[in-house]
């Protein structure tokens, strides 16, 4: 056995037996009541999964106290960062901060495995400094790659709601000037709003649900703004307690809202249709310039070639 293969496999090992002793480690609860539940202690309490519980749901379920700290949220807020990141990316499933966590591990182990595959590397040549460097890269590319992923799908719903806003608001007067109250009125918009955008119409669906299960509008409502982690969804909570505190109209509230809203969607849509020319540029100069030349001057070319040079030539 060569000496790179011989260091393959023992990476290969080390890790392996770092993912099982891990998993050992994180689910001894789950052996502890397997083994409890062999004696006969009488009938044992059965856990009813929900109904339509996904195979990762189950699997979150047995991860143990590792990740049980991270998801659990506490009263009055939510203690785990990367959890606020699956609320503002519309993931409300416990079960995708295991998958997320794994998925890290996998692609972190994945690339490079991929990478020494393709490349013919094992057995043919030595580990040198900037292949292990590559590796390194690889390694830390597919770790972080997940994180990437929850960014885009972050500032993607983000933009949604952000976007959606204004339209929301202009329901929520419609309804509170027909005399709904603020909780039927967010009830109806959200479900109006499921067209325009599914993110804000959940989110007041969320809203709603709070307040029947007894949490106050204050907690219902800066929830919401935590969950999106939007600045117009921030004013608007603000704007709501304010109100309400003050005993000011709601709907007047609401409605100049609304038009500042509106007027910073178009700002920022003319501010993206003014940095459209300084993006073109790049790929103008580089993809479209050369074509044009070829098909001008390509013509011109050939005839200079055919006739021009051979006079030349045949002058001297």
């Amino acid at each position: 056995m060569s000496s790179t293969a011989f260091i393959l496999l023992s990476v290969f090992v080390s890790f392996f037996c770092l993912a099982l002793g891990l998993g050992l480690w994180v689910s001894r609860d789950q052996a502890l009541k397997q083994r409890l539940s062999s004696l006969d202690l009488g009938p044992a309490p059965v856990a009813l999964a929900p109904q339509g519980a996904s195979a990762w749901g189950e699997m979150a379920s047995r991860m143990g106290p590792l990740f049980t700290r991270m998801v659990s949220p506490q009263e009055g807020g939510l203690v785990s960062d990367l959890r606020v990141r699956f609320y503002n990316a519309g993931l409300h499933k416990a079960s995708w901060l295991p998958a997320f966590l794994s998925a890290k591990v996998f692609l972190a182990l994945l690339l490079p495995a991929m990478a020494l595959g393709v490349g013919g590397v094992v057995g043919t040549q030595s580990l040198s400094t900037p292949l292990v460097g590559g590796l390194l890269l690889l390694c830390a590319a597919g770790y972080y790659l997940p994180n990437g992923i929850l960014n885009h799908w972050v500032q993607r719903r983000q933009h949604d709601i952000q976007d959606a806003m204004p339209d929301a608001l202009d329901l929520l007067i419609i309804c509170l000037e027909a005399g709904l109250g603020m909780d039927p009125a967010m009830r109806k918009a959200g479900a109006e709003l499921g067209l325009r955008s599914k993110a804000l119409a959940d989110e007041f669906e969320m809203v709603v649900l709070e307040l029947q299960v007894g949490a106050s509008r204050d907690m219902a409502m800066k929830n919401f703004a935590s969950r999106t982690r939007v600045e117009e969804a921030a004013v608007f909570v603000a704007t709501v307690l304010q109100s309400e505190h003050f005993g000011s109209n709601m709907a007047d509230s609401l409605r100049v809202l609304s038009e500042t809203m509106r007027t910073k969607r178009m700002q920022r849509a003319e501010e993206a249709a003014a940095k459209i020319p300084v993006k073109l540029l790049f790929p103008t100069l580089f993809f479209i310039f050369p074509s044009i030349f070829i098909v001008l001057l390509g013509p011109i070319a050939i005839s200079i070639a055919r006739t021009l040079l051979p006079t030349m030539a045949g002058g001297r």
